[in-house]
């Protein structure tokens, strides 16, 4: 794929001292930025090469690893999905979606980490109690937290991985399902999140006395059948965590995405599903959408990514035991790694491609580097 021309570190450069002035956010939500912007540069040090054939020198600047940025998570996914790959059980899977209302979207601002542990918490709770009131077993669910659509508009949901598997009351692993096409009924899942969640953010609001506040929305959002997809079956175990794999690391947009940043605003690709799914150019002005980026960062050490009943690690450790757990697998470094899962060798010449990068010097980092806005405040990265 070919390097992007416009990249979301370049809008933090361009339009952050006007959004900070605009919308203030918090102080973690800066330190973002601040790593966004800072990823690959100088600022974070990095290492000289020399090529042993054509003798061309390279420098290659470290990068962030910050969750968010678009530039760090082509290795990661590939990781997350083969160690998947070596676990997942090899049966049947099915895609179920969780989503909550837009009406929710301003209660969930006020306490996201609380709003985003409570869907996590009431998506399992829906899956078990379906898992034992229609097969008499414990099932297992991989789920991720997506926090965004297409516009970059706040949109929580969750994706499921849910095997056709389960563990029985008589201590044996029991397939579940109806031929491949069919898991749970999506009406009554529907209805059953529905009620589950809106009971406990109920009570969350009446302890905190703020159920009066936002009475109008709740009713709303009660009155709307909640969106609930469960999509077919997958066969083999490598189609399903390859499949999830492109949900896993995704972050708010990708540079790829973005076509145009100019002195006013950006212009970037969105996937209409209201109209076939058709691809759209969108515009939005530079500070709105740091705003609406902004809204994607997640507390932080929230885990996004969460592993439960069959697929979890207690169940796998203790109740079936599994040996992987003890077998010793062979050390591989994380450059042999990149190479064999992506196929790109880091420390191939980039210029001769022939002969082979061998470091020369380390460029030490920045002590405490900084983010500056514009010409305005300084503010340490991450």
């Amino acid at each position: 794929m070919n390097r992007p021309r416009h990249e979301v570190a370049e809008i933090i450069e361009r339009f952050g001292k006007q959004f900070i002035e605009l919308h203030h956010p918090n102080t973690y939500q800066l330190r973002v930025l601040g790593a966004l912007s800072l990823c690959r540069t100088s600022a974070l040090g990095g290492h000289k090469y020399q090529c042993d054939h054509c003798g061309r020198e390279h420098i290659g600047y470290n990068s962030c690893r910050n969750r968010h940025c678009p530039k760090c998570q082509g290795a990661r996914q590939a990781f997350w999905v083969e160690d998947r790959m070596e676990n997942a059980y090899p049966v049947k899977h099915y895609h179920i979606i969780f989503t909550v209302p837009e009406e929710l979207n301003a209660i969930c601002l006020t306490d996201s980490k609380w709003f985003y542990n409570h869907l996590f918490a009431t998506v399992w709770d829906v899956l078990r109690s379906f898992g034992y009131s229609h097969y008499g077993v414990e099932n297992g669910a991989v789920c991720v937290l997506h926090t965004w659509g297409q516009n970059l508009s706040l949109h929580p949901h969750i994706h499921c991985i849910v095997p056709a598997l389960g563990y029985s009351l008589k201590g044996r692993m029991k397939h579940i399902g109806k031929d491949g096409k069919f898991l749970y009924p999506v009406d009554q899942l529907s209805e059953k999140f529905r009620g589950k969640f809106m009971t406990g953010l109920k009570k969350r609001l009446v302890k905190q006395e703020t159920l009066s506040r936002y009475n109008a929305q709740l009713e709303i959002a009660w009155s709307k059948d909640w969106v609930v997809f469960c999509s077919p079956s997958f066969g083999k175990p490598d189609h399903v965590t390859g499949y999830l794999g492109q949900y896993t690391h995704r972050v708010a947009i990708s540079n790829h995405r973005i076509l145009e940043v100019n002195d006013r605003e950006v212009r970037f690709l969105f996937t209409d599903y209201r109209d076939n799914a058709n691809v759209k150019p969108a515009r939005l002005n530079g500070e709105e959408f740091l705003r609406r980026f902004c809204l994607h960062i997640l507390p932080a050490g929230f885990v996004r990514i969460r592993h439960y009943g069959i697929y979890s690690t207690r169940f796998r450790s203790t109740i079936l035991k599994d040996p992987d757990k003890i077998t010793i697998k062979p050390v591989e470094t994380t450059t042999e790694r990149i190479k064999r899962l992506l196929g790109f060798d880091v420390h191939q010449c980039p210029h001769c491609k022939k002969g082979r990068l061998i470091e020369v010097a380390v460029l030490p980092r920045i002590r405490s580097p900084t983010f500056t806005i514009g010409a305005g405040s300084k503010i340490k990265s991450c």
